[in-house]
């Protein structure tokens, strides 16, 4: 099950309808519509308001997962645009360049440390 299916499944389980929903969040009800058909992804903020408005961690609507409850930091900076970026790119990429922008990452920080 997938973000969108789990976003539809919650607000199934809740009775609600999209647009209470939009309404109670802050976002026009065909937004919902594409979170729930996993055409779009919410921001930190709205990711934030849905899982309280289910009483569920960000971590289960993203990755279904009921017994984690990682920081709302890490989701802040992780669902940042930039990074959205970033991390959309590594998805597909092979191995060998993975851990070549790992070194590279690394050595960065090494120079860092020295400055």
């Amino acid at each position: 099950m997938n973000f969108g299916e789990r976003l539809k499944k919650l607000r199934g389980e809740k009775g609600y309808k999209q647009i209470t929903v939009a309404e109670k969040v802050g976002i026009k009800n065909n937004t919902l519509s594409s979170y729930e058909a996993s055409k779009r992804q919410p921001d930190f903020d709205t990711l934030k308001k849905l899982a309280n408005l289910y009483d569920v961690s960000i971590d289960y609507i993203i990755t279904g997962n009921e017994h984690s409850n990682s920081p709302d930091e890490m989701w802040k900076e992780f669902l940042d645009p930039k990074t959205q970026i970033f991390f959309k790119d590594l998805q597909n990429a092979p191995e060998e360049k993975i851990n070549e922008l790992i070194s590279f990452w690394e050595f960065i920080q090494e120079r860092d440390k020295k400055k």
